[in-house]
């Protein structure tokens, strides 16, 4: 199952692992990618349900995109992926 995510979105996790580059990456990195994912989530439900028209989408697009990457990275994605989100080369 975690093989078919990564194949689905390897567009997101790809040029995240690439290179050779030493990184630092800590378990806590991965963990408060997660929670500010569902911060990211909860921001978008609430756009969505206080939206008055469909032109107010906008801000659930971009919410929601972010908790999409950062949930994908943070469950599937390797340890550069995480630890290039967090800017750490």
């Amino acid at each position: 199952m975690k093989n078919l995510v990564r194949t689905i979105f390897s567009p997101i996790l790809k040029p995240l692992e690439d290179g050779d580059t030493p990184y630092v990456y800590k378990r806590s990195h991965r963990i408060i990618l997660i929670t500010v994912s569902g911060l990211f989530t909860f921001l978008a439900s609430l756009s969505l349900f206080l939206a008055p028209s469909v032109d107010y989408l906008f801000p659930v697009l971009v919410f929601g995109g972010a908790a999409l990457c950062g949930f994908v990275v943070g469950t599937v994605g390797e340890d550069r992926a995480v630890a290039r989100l967090w800017g750490s080369r």
